[in-house]
C-alpha cells in the first residue's frame, strides 16, 4: 500500500540524524511521529501498513549511513515506530470513545423518545436497526447492575451474534439492566436473548415487551418490559420469562386507580380487625388463590395445618362477608387481593 507523502515526509532525515550523532530522538521528533501516527489513523490508514512503509524507508537509510553509525539505526527505529504506534493508537481509542458516546446518546434518545423520531429512525441504520419495522424489546435485570463492558453483556452479545448474526439486532445496557432490540417477526431472537441472559446472571428475570412499529414503538415495547418488572416485583411472580401480552390484566385492573382502591378498602379493610392485622390474612387469600382454591396446597406454602388454614379462611368469611370457595364471592375477593399486592395495601394506606 502507498502511503501519502505527508505520513512519510522528512523520516529518513530524522533518521539519519539520529544515527550520525549517536543520539535518541528528541522531544519534538517524537511529537511530531505521534501526530503522524494519529493523523494516519484518521485517514483510515492501519498501524501495519504505516510501519511496514517506515520500516522500508529505513532500510533506504542504510547505505548512506557510516558503519559505526548503522548499529544505532535499530534502536531509533524502535523509538520512531514505538511514537507513531503510540499516536495511531491514542487515534483509535478517542475514535472509540466518540463512537460510543455517540451509541450511548442513541440508546438514551431510542428509548426515552427524547429527540424527533425521524432523526432517530435516520441515526438508527447507522447501529443496525430499521427502524421501518416494528421491534420489541427485552430487558433482563439480574442481582446486580450491569454495564456494555462487564463480562456477563459480552458474553451473552458473543452468544446472540454467533447465533443469529448481527442482522438488525442491538444488545446495549440501560440503568444497570441488558436490553436487546430486535424485529417484531423475530421472536426467537428476543427468546434466545432471555435464555442466554438468565444463565448468565445466575438467575433474574427478563421481560419481553410486544412489538410495535416505529421508533416510537421501540420506546412503547420498552416501557412495557419495564412495567412488567415493576409488576413482578409487586406481585411477587417468580417466573424467569415474563411476557408483557400475558400481563395486560392488571395494567387494566389498576388504570382506575380510585376504584380499585374503594375495592380494597371495602371488601378487605374488614381484615384489619383480626388479630395480627390484615396481613396473615391477606397472605392467606393470597395463597388460597394462587393455588387454584386447594387448601392442603396453600396450607403448606405458608407452613400452617389443614385445620389452621381451614380456620382463617372460617375467619375471612365472618370478617369481610364473602365466603372464599363461593365462586360468586371468590372473583371480588381475588380481585380484591390483586389490587391489594398492586396498590402494596395494608402497608400503603388508601
Amino acid at each position: 500500500m502507498q502511503l501519502p507523502e505527508e505520513h512519510l515526509d522528512g523520516y529518513t532525515g530524522i533518521l539519519a540524524d539520529a544515527c550520525a550523532t549517536g543520539r535518541r530522538l528528541s522531544r519534538d521528533e517524537r511529537a511530531l511521529l505521534r501526530d503522524r501516527g494519529e493523523r494516519a489513523a484518521e485517514a483510515g490508514l492501519g498501524l501495519r501498513a504505516v510501519v511496514r512503509a517506515q520500516l522500508a524507508l529505513a532500510r533506504t537509510v542504510v547505505p548512506e549511513l557510516p558503519r559505526a553509525a548503522a548499529a544505532d539505526l535499530l534502536a531509533t527505529v524502535e523509538e520512531a515506530v514505538d511514537a507513531l504506534a503510540e499516536g495511531h493508537e491514542r487515534a483509535q481509542r478517542l475514535a472509540v470513545r466518540q463512537q460510543e458516546a455517540a451509541r450511548r446518546e442513541f440508546i438514551d434518545d431510542l428509548l426515552y423518545g427524547r429527540s424527533d423520531l425521524g432523526r432517530v429512525a435516520e441515526r438508527a441504520e447507522r447501529f443496525g436497526l430499521l427502524l421501518s419495522q416494528s421491534h420489541a424489546v427485552a430487558v433482563a435485570q439480574g442481582a446486580e447492575p450491569y454495564d456494555d463492558g462487564y463480562p456477563v453483556t459480552r458474553g451473552i452479545e458473543t452468544s446472540l451474534l454467533t447465533r443469529f448474526g448481527d442482522r438488525h439486532i442491538l444488545l446495549t445496557t440501560k440503568d444497570g439492566r441488558v436490553i436487546c432490540i430486535a424485529p417484531g417477526d423475530r421472536g426467537e431472537v428476543l427468546r434466545f436473548f432471555a435464555k442466554q441472559a438468565y444463565a448468565a446472571m445466575d438467575g433474574g428475570q427478563v421481560a419481553i415487551g410486544r412489538a410495535h412499529p416505529g421508533a416510537g414503538g421501540v420506546v412503547h415495547s420498552y416501557e412495557e418490559a419495564l412495567n412488567a418488572l415493576e409488576l413482578a416485583a409487586r406481585m411477587d411472580l417468580d417466573d424467569p420469562v415474563l411476557l408483557a401480552a400475558d400481563l395486560l390484566v392488571y395494567p387494566v385492573l389498576t388504570r382506575d386507580r380510585q376504584a380499585m382502591a374503594d375495592l380494597v378498602r371495602s371488601v378487605l379493610g374488614p381484615l384489619k380487625a383480626a388479630r395480627g392485622g390484615a396481613r396473615p390474612l391477606l397472605d392467606t387469600l393470597t395463597a388460597y388463590f394462587d393455588t387454584g382454591c386447594v387448601s392442603a396446597e396453600a396450607a403448606r406454602r405458608l407452613s400452617l395445618s389443614v385445620r389452621a388454614m381451614t380456620y382463617r379462611l372460617d375467619r375471612i368469611r365472618k370478617l369481610t362477608g364473602a365466603d372464599p370457595s363461593d365462586p360468586v364471592h371468590r372473583y371480588t375477593l381475588q380481585t380484591a387481593v390483586i389490587g391489594a399486592r398492586l396498590l402494596d395495601w395494608p402497608e400503603q394506606e388508601l
